[in-house]
């Protein structure tokens, strides 16, 4: 049988046990990629640079997302990932978390007379993408356009419900999305606002300057990173807390715990299930021999369940520590943006918990996955509540 047949997008779980104890690396039929299931594994494949490459057979030429951080390896990758690290520092980001509080509180006060709300499109999707629109100094009139793009890369351009939205743009949707990066890019170069645009044109490194490609790489960049991670945190954050009733309960009686509750969320339910890599040379892995220039599927999903790494993997744990997961990825690719995202997320449930109680998802409502392998989350995730 073949193995990729087993897989479900909403409950991949089963599967990456199978896996993991019968086929921890195996290679995709009719030369495809060789998948990673175990800890150590994926660990090792999201680390070691000289082994496996974000770089090798990916992007390039034309396409600014080729280079970008996601897709370079050092030295150029340390270049610039130390000059993109200046605008995530933890001062920097603390001071995002008045202006957080003030737009979820924004949200919920539209949907807290209801008694019932969409998780995904009244909450978890309109407070990342204003977010980072902000940060990046886009005009509220652009940001749908925003959220399309985003989802479209990393959905795919085809799957239904992008398509949909897409179908109101142009064709060639990323043309226009990088003209409109460009077209922003020489307006702050006339103009410098107090935005992260304006400072990515300012900075330097090794006292040159960021290219036209670099710049519009990092702004894709950060607008994927900036609210598809977010997004699909907040609504498994909620699918885990459905699923282990008792946590709203043990969070109200103890709120310090949110932080850990994130963090269990993220190893439990990882937003970013798995990642590629390139193998530059031969190596082994698990006993088995992958060869150079193989492509590689790096499991978070799958390494975050490892019960080698983790007791008890299985049970959703809120007080879990120490816990290693892999939900942002590891070594020098780990999320530009993970301090972002845990804030967005300990603030926006901080103030669902404190505003709702009995938060429920609603009953014989089916769940719709995301299209693509490369986020794991739900389109909608409604659920009811009374009022605090």
């Amino acid at each position: 049988m073949n193995p990729m047949a087993l897989y479900s997008k909403l409950d991949p779980f089963p599967w990456y046990a199978t896996m993991r104890e019968h086929a921890p690396v195996f290679q995709q039929g009719g030369g495809g990629p060789w998948h990673v299931f175990r800890y150590d594994d994926v660990q090792r494949v999201l680390s070691d640079y000289e082994t496996f490459s974000s770089q090798e057979g990916r992007g390039g030429g034309t396409d600014p997302l080729g280079a970008s951080i996601i897709s370079l390896d050092p030295p150029r990758h340390r270049q610039l990932r130390t000059l993109a690290a200046m605008a995530f520092t933890p001062r920097a980001v603390a001071q995002l978390e008045p202006r957080i509080r003030a737009i979820t509180n924004e949200l919920l006060d539209a949907v807290v007379g209801r008694g019932t709300m969409d998780v995904i499109t009244d909450l978890a999707y309109p407070l990342p993408v204003t977010v980072i629109a902000e940060m990046l100094g886009i005009p509220v009139a652009d940001r749908a356009r925003f959220k399309v793009w985003s989802d479209a890369i990393v959905q795919g351009s085809q799957e239904e419900a992008v398509a949909a939205a897409l179908a109101t743009m142009g064709a060639d949707w990323y043309g226009e999305m990088v003209d409109y990066f460009r077209h922003t890019i020489e307006a702050r170069k006339t103009a410098p606002q107090d935005d992260l645009i304006s400072a990515l044109i300012a900075a330097q490194v090794d006292g040159e300057h960021l290219s036209m490609q670099e710049l519009i790489g990092f702004c894709i960049l950060l607008l994927v990173a900036g609210n598809e991670t977010t997004t699909n945190l907040l609504g498994n954050a909620l699918l885990c807390f459905d699923e282990s009733p008792a946590t709203e309960q043990q969070l109200r009686a103890a709120p310090q715990l949110l932080p850990t509750a994130i963090e269990e969320v993220l190893r439990y339910r990882a937003p970013v299930p798995m990642m590629f890599r390139a193998a530059v040379k031969d190596v082994e892995l698990s006993g088995q021999r992958v060869p150079a220039g193989s492509a590689m599927i790096a499991w978070i999903g799958s390494a975050n369940r490892d019960g080698a790494q983790f007791p008890e993997p299985e049970r959703f744990d809120i007080t879990r520590t120490p816990n290693r997961h892999l939900g942002f990825g590891y070594g020098i690719h780990f999320c530009l943006g993970a301090p972002l995202a845990r804030l967005e997320a300990r603030v926006a449930l901080g103030e669902m918990l404190a505003r709702l109680r009995d938060i429920r998802r609603v009953p014989n409502v089916t769940l719709e996955p995301l299209g693509g392998n490369i986020v794991s989350g739900v389109r909608h995730l409604p659920v009811t509540f009374s009022n605090a």
